[in-house]
């Protein structure tokens, strides 16, 4: 591992078994943090803790789910007794339905909107209470292109989440920018992970590409890139910004 500004940091990634959480996770201990990767269960995130571990990073896996005040309360207080207090958070987990919206239950509106946003909050809330004590702090929320336009393949759930982690992230921005604490979102397009592979076909996925000004997925490590400039000391005035990283899409 080479290091980059993050030396001494903790690094939160949420969603970290794979895709987008596993890219963040690896680039921000590429850049010198020591890496929280959490998902539903600490049985998905051996591998990637394995591949961090082995290029020599320090990292931490735990599993929990994001949506219970109770279950992020204990892995705040668990990171917090083991490596330190959190520095650096990025709400990444996630999940995507394309159910249309006649056919929407109570029950799937309820779980992608407490895993996309209430999540976010809970994670947010645990992590800017020991952001504030240390006197400095990196919140990345991730939204959607969803959030400022419609999905392209998610339902109006995962729309309704978007734009709230939009909300969230001013909201807490306002309230923390005179503490040295930054909180942003990034706003995807179409990037190539799993879970888009899962949910629309390879067929479908090309023609999408082919008809972005960027004709192409983006992909994961790109996204990570982004993030980790937002983690760092040199977005130190950047603060309740998105970014869209989507190859053109919201242009068409």
């Amino acid at each position: 591992m080479t290091t980059a500004g993050l030396e001494g940091r903790v690094a939160l990634v949420t969603g970290a078994a794979r895709g987008m959480g596993r890219a963040i996770a690896t680039r921000l201990a590429h850049d010198g943090a020591s890496v929280v990767v959490n998902d539903s269960t600490e049985e998905v995130l051996a591998e990637v803790s394995e591949e961090l571990r082995g290029a020599g990073a320090t990292v931490m896996a735990i599993g929990a789910d994001v949506t219970s005040s109770q279950a992020v309360r204990a892995m705040f207080d668990a990171i917090e007794s083991e490596l330190g207090p959190v520095g650096v958070l990025v709400n990444n987990a996630g999940v995507l339905r394309p159910t249309r919206f006649l056919e929407i239950s109570e029950a799937e509106w309820r779980l992608v909107l407490d895993v996309n946003l209430t999540g976010s909050f809970l994670c947010s809330q645990s992590a800017l209470r020991q952001m504030v004590r240390g006197g400095w702090g990196r919140i990345v929320n991730m939204s959607s292109t969803a959030g400022k336009n419609i999905s392209t393949m998610g339902g109006a759930h995962y729309t309704a989440a978007k734009a709230g982690v939009l909300g969230l992230t001013r909201a807490a921005a306002k309230e923390f920018a005179g503490q040295s604490i930054t909180v942003n979102a990034v706003c995807p397009g179409l990037i190539d992970t799993d879970m888009v592979r899962q949910t629309i076909s390879a067929e479908d996925a090309d023609a999408y590409a082919r008809s972005f000004p960027i004709p192409r997925l983006g992909r994961p490590e790109e996204v990570a890139d982004l993030i980790a400039f937002l983690a760092s000391d040199r977005a130190g005035y950047i603060t309740g910004a998105s970014y869209d990283i989507n190859g053109g899409d919201l242009m068409i």
